[in-house]
């Protein structure tokens, strides 16, 4: 669960010692309070807004930021070979609300998946691919062809193999050979995210891996 832990305490310029003390557990609890390795519970959460003067929601509302990757193609082709895409992203984006940290996005050229996949529309997914693919048929995805192509589609299973429909298009592309599927967590306008600063670090070495 994400927590604002971290931003409260900076904002009273309050140390480590400061913070734990205030919420009488030790240092190192309050770290992994504030790093999220140690669950915060309904007495944690209220202790913690009542030392900072906050409503309980203020305490673990924290806005989620995620890495922009790319494209995917809704009728458009994406092929990440002419993208010179940075291998950190094109930039990182913040979202109205918390999300995992293995989550990844990518912006939606086309409109073959319209009215619900949307030119310039936010598609949050995740990083790995965690299921096998027989679990994606009949479900919208963002998928990576072996030959570098990514798309938004409804993956299919017809005669000779895999293949990705489009809502607006007659005929679907196939069949193909899918070297990575992305699982949709949610899906924004432009508008419900703001530009965060660069992103690197874990974020940024992004690999397409294909589950069994």
């Amino acid at each position: 669960m994400g927590n604002r832990l971290k931003e409260l305490r900076n904002s009273r310029g309050w140390t480590l010692e400061r913070a734990a003390d205030e919420m009488s557990v030790s240092r190192s609890q309050y770290i992994k309070l504030e790093r999220g390795e140690r669950r915060l519970t309904a007495d944690y959460i209220s202790k913690a807004a009542q030392i900072f003067g906050v409503t309980a929601s203020d305490i673990i509302s924290a806005p989620g930021t995620v890495a922009v990757m790319g494209y995917v193609g809704a009728g458009a082709e994406v092929e990440p070979d002419f993208e010179q895409v940075p291998p950190e992203g094109l930039e990182e984006i913040e979202l109205p609300f918390p999300v995992p940290d293995d989550m990844i996005a990518f912006k939606v050229r086309g409109n073959s998946m319209w009215p619900v996949y949307k030119p310039d529309h936010i598609i949050v997914v995740f990083k790995e691919q965690r299921k096998p693919i027989e679990s994606f048929y009949g479900l919208e995805a963002a998928v990576r062809t072996d030959d570098g192509r990514r798309f938004i589609k409804t993956v299919e299973r017809g005669n000779g193999g895999v293949f990705l429909r489009s809502w607006n298009e007659p005929e679907p592309i196939g069949p193909v050979h899918l070297a990575w599927i992305g699982e949709i967590f949610v899906t924004l306008p432009p508008a419900a995210a703001k530009k965060a600063a660069r992103v690197g670090g874990i974020q940024g070495q992004f690999q397409l891996r294909q589950a069994g």
